[in-house]
């Protein structure tokens, strides 16, 4: 064939085209699954560390492989509740990665919620000594982006055990600082009832007071990404309310 031909031009033109496409699609889906298997593992560490383990993982020679093995080990259960909290079918797990709690989240936030849509993961751990904690997720809207996070209660479904949250965007050292330990860790030993009433945590400007059982000092600075975590926790234990109520009734 001519090499200096129109025909030899369009025919080796198109052949490029093609593959190029297909190294690019292969390369696109190559890094679709590792981005995947990269969520999922941030997703089973966050929620490892609500109930403060997985702390090795970062140490790993695999981290993937370390923070699966220990979600494995520790989360026995998982399930979905509905608003009335009744278990019903679904993936829990798919459902506590950020896109599944801002598509729940995405109905909380509506005028008129139509609450027969809501289905909430729960996870069930299991500890070192045979104590069960269940680990809830919770999302909302921070300043600058969306929050997020996970929070696990003790059998009596009252006494937070522990918690972590995360976040996009939010100004290192003011909002950021949600994700350090030093503010969550703050919310262990918090009691969400008081005298059979929901009240969540309530993040309190200028300190909260010495002993309390319901508030946690604010984020210097932080204000404003405080009271949004405040809030969305607040929304979601609401959602969450029938199911713990339930869960104390059977106990």
């Amino acid at each position: 064939m001519n090499t200096n031909s129109n025909t030899y031009t369009i025919i080796y033109s198109t052949v490029m085209v093609v593959i190029v496409a297909a190294v690019l699609a292969y390369v696109s889906v190559s890094l679709s699954g590792k981005q995947q298997a990269n969520v999922n593992t941030e997703t089973r560490q966050s929620i490892l560390s609500s109930v403060n383990l997985g702390q090795g993982a970062d140490e790993a020679s695999d981290k993937n492989a370390y923070v699966e093995q220990e979600f494995n080990k520790y989360i026995t259960d998982s399930y979905l509740v509905d608003a009335q909290g009744n278990k019903v079918d679904g993936d829990a797990f798919s459902l506590a990665l950020t896109a599944g709690l801002k598509s729940q989240y995405d109905i909380m936030k509506q005028a008129n919620p139509d609450v027969s849509k809501l289905t909430l993961p729960v996870f069930v751990c299991t500890l070192d000594d045979g104590s069960k904690v269940e680990i809830f997720p919770i999302y909302g809207a921070g300043l600058w982006g969306p929050i997020w996070g996970y929070v696990s209660l003790k059998d009596d479904y009252n006494t937070i055990y522990g918690a972590t949250f995360l976040h996009k965007g939010e100004t290192p050292g003011l909002g950021a600082e949600i994700a350090t330990p030093n503010f969550s860790n703050q919310f262990i030993g918090k009691s969400i009832f008081d005298g059979g009433s929901l009240v969540s945590v309530t993040v309190v400007k200028g300190g909260a007071p010495e002993g309390s059982a319901h508030e946690i000092d604010a984020i210097s600075g932080g204000t404003i990404t405080s009271r949004a975590l405040e809030n969305a926790i607040r929304q979601w234990l609401e959602y969450y309310e029938p199911y713990l109520e339930k869960q104390k009734a059977e106990r």
